[in-house]
């Protein structure tokens, strides 16, 4: 008969080692987060063998007093929480006393702390959860742990670790998500006594840079809400920079990288319409909000969180984004910095730098106090429309215009190219528009419009469309009369084998009618009952609004395309086309005298 026993301590703290600390970026996080706790600006990392053989840290914080160097090695010791009260208003970003003593008891450990107080550092050793006693050692100040050969004592736990590799890119992760909390901050990665990154304190876009790389940082959108007492910040990347995975994805609550379904949902619904097919959302956004409004204790990872009011949360930050995705996208990535024609810093560098005044070109939203016209200004009657004056000449006409004359955010046409693409010319060189994907944007925002407000505009043919179809159209035809008729449609029976089209939408007169009912029929009998379309109403309208959009080699009118253009100026997600993908792209002239090398 077995009897119950009390375990021994060593024994408990490895099986809560086998929970906090997975692998070596689990006591990389760990040990962060109390060297930033500890008030450190500069931190230096060095790994050997991915983490596995060596984890070492040393910082500027504030140190630990000789007396506390054994307590810090012991489980539930920690100096942050004191009583449920200190609990249920965690401001650090460790509080459980766990993970030191946890990484302890399966690794070979060397603590060595100095205050600035004291004549000089002490140093304590671990092996196994053994410890030492505390002996003098030489430090200036701060902090320095060294973890070797985890999981040395626990063959079991170590054979699960991956390649060098794999837990090396685990580690970068960790480092990737303090740097990025921090932007005020030294960060130093070293792997194999090679540095990896090394990261001098900047603004929060250059920090961006540094690890993100520029090509986010130039795509990306500044996020700065509050309603309350919730602040939401950060930048979220437009769509065209989407990614195929979620590795650009990072989200800190009070400071602190969480993984929260609720909040992801409400990023991804933010970029519903406009992300292209299974593409991912770039970002780095920060909610601040009071501690007694979160709870942190949830799991002894500290990744997932739960929140006291998760439904309003998950309105302020979809709201909050999708206006701000929603806006006309009034600037696009260079196409360059996507095709490698000209290199941008990256993270995939093997060593990237960022100091205070690097003099990389900043994208406009950093400078919130530089002016921009509003492109309502632009969106005025075709008639009466400073554009006409334009209607057929060249760039050279451009260039004469008045000083006290703006130019439009995507310029004035200067021609069509191969009966796809229209070319256009700003203040800042030259912009390439997909003039299919902008006009089924336009449309498709027209058509939401209307239909939210009731108000889809009917255009009754001069003379009816009579076309044969099938059992299945004419009965979609009498059970879905109500709601062809509230989307513009109308369309009856004219015998047991045929149907009529008496009128359209007015936007959509111009399409061909026949072959846009059918689609129409089709997606009603995919959804089925009218309350499932109003569900997959947008994806409806989409398919409206792709069979109207101006077809490749449909020849326009200069005066055609600046009213594109303009339009797309003032209509909401305009960057995008109604499948995510982008509408138009600029290039600098920079770029273009970079890419026919004037002034070398």
């Amino acid at each position: 008969m077995t009897t119950i026993k009390l375990l021994p301590d060593l024994l408990i703290s490895q099986i809560a080692a086998g929970e906090v600390i997975a692998r070596p970026a689990s006591a990389l996080k760990e040990i962060l987060e109390n060297s930033l706790d500890a008030g450190a600006t500069d931190i230096t990392i060095r790994l050997a063998q991915g983490g596995i053989k060596l984890i070492g840290i040393t910082d500027n914080g504030t140190g630990i007093r000789k007396d506390d160097l054994l307590l810090a090695l012991s489980r539930h010791a920690t100096s942050k929480i004191d009583s449920l009260q200190d609990l249920e208003n965690i401001t650090s970003l460790g509080f459980r006393g766990e993970a030191l003593a946890s990484i302890t008891s399966i690794s070979r450990l060397t603590l060595t702390s100095r205050q600035p107080d004291e004549k000089h550092a002490w140093q304590i050793h671990a092996e196994g959860g053994q410890l030492s006693d505390p002996v003098p050692a030489a430090l200036s100040s701060g902090t320095v742990l060294e973890i070797r050969d985890l999981y040395f004592n626990t063959p079991a736990r170590r054979k699960f670790l991956k390649t060098e590799a794999t837990e090396l890119a685990h580690c970068v992760e960790v480092f990737k998500r303090t740097a990025l909390s921090r932007p005020d901050g030294r960060f130093t990665l070293q792997h194999n006594d090679r540095i990896v990154y090394e990261l001098f304190p900047a603004d929060f876009p250059h920090r961006i840079a540094a690890i993100l790389g520029d090509e986010f940082r130039q795509t990306a959108l500044p996020v700065n809400e509050q309603v309350a007492d919730l602040h939401l910040s950060g930048a979220v990347a437009l769509p065209a920079y989407s990614r195929s995975a979620r590795d650009q994805q990072y989200f800190f609550v009070n400071g602190r990288f969480v993984r929260d379904k609720l909040i992801a949902h409400a990023i991804r619904e933010a970029y519903r319409d406009i992300l292209h097919l299974n593409r991912h959302p770039a970002f780095v956004l920060f909610i601040d909000m009071a501690p007694d409004r979160v709870d942190v204790n949830v799991h002894p990872a500290k990744t997932e969180v739960r929140f006291h009011n998760p439904h309003a949360l998950h309105q302020f930050v979809f709201h909050s984004l999708h206006k701000i995705l929603s806006s006309p996208s009034l600037h696009a990535p260079t196409p360059f910095l996507q095709t490698g024609v000209i290199s941008p810093v990256t993270t995939e560098n093997p060593v990237v730098y960022s100091r205070p005044g690097h003099q990389n070109s900043m994208p406009l939203w950093f400078n919130p106090t530089a002016a921009q016209p509003s492109p309502a200004a632009y969106h005025t009657d075709i008639a009466s429309s400073t554009e006409n004056r334009y209607s057929g000449v060249t760039a050279t006409a451009i260039t004469r215009q008045s000083e006290n004359e703006e130019i439009p955010p995507l310029g004035f046409a200067l021609g069509q190219l191969m009966g796809i693409y229209i070319l256009a010319q700003n203040s800042d060189g030259l912009i390439i528009v997909d003039m299919h994907a902008a006009h089924e944007r336009i449309v498709y925002e027209k058509l939401k419009s209307d239909m939210e407000n009731h108000s889809v505009a009917m255009q009754s043919l001069l003379i009816p469309v009579v076309f044969e179809a099938s059992s299945l159209e004419r009965l979609l035809v009498e059970q879905e009369h109500d709601t062809l008729h509230q989307m513009g449609f109308d369309i009856t029976a004219l015998s047991p084998t045929a149907l009529t089209i008496r009128a359209v939408p007015a936007i959509l007169q111009d399409s061909d009618s026949v072959r846009l009912i059918r689609d129409v029929l089709k997606e009603i009998d995919r959804f089925g009952s009218s309350q499932l379309l109003a569900e997959e109403r947008n994806h409806l309208l989409s398919s409206m609004a792709c069979h109207s959009a101006v077809r490749a080699n449909h020849a326009l009118t200069v005066t055609e395309m600046n009213r594109l253009l303009r339009e797309m100026e003032v209509t909401e997600r305009s960057g995008q086309c109604n499948h995510g993908r982008p509408t138009w792209f600029s290039i600098s002239l920079a770029d273009l005298d970079r890419l026919f090398m004037r002034g070398k």
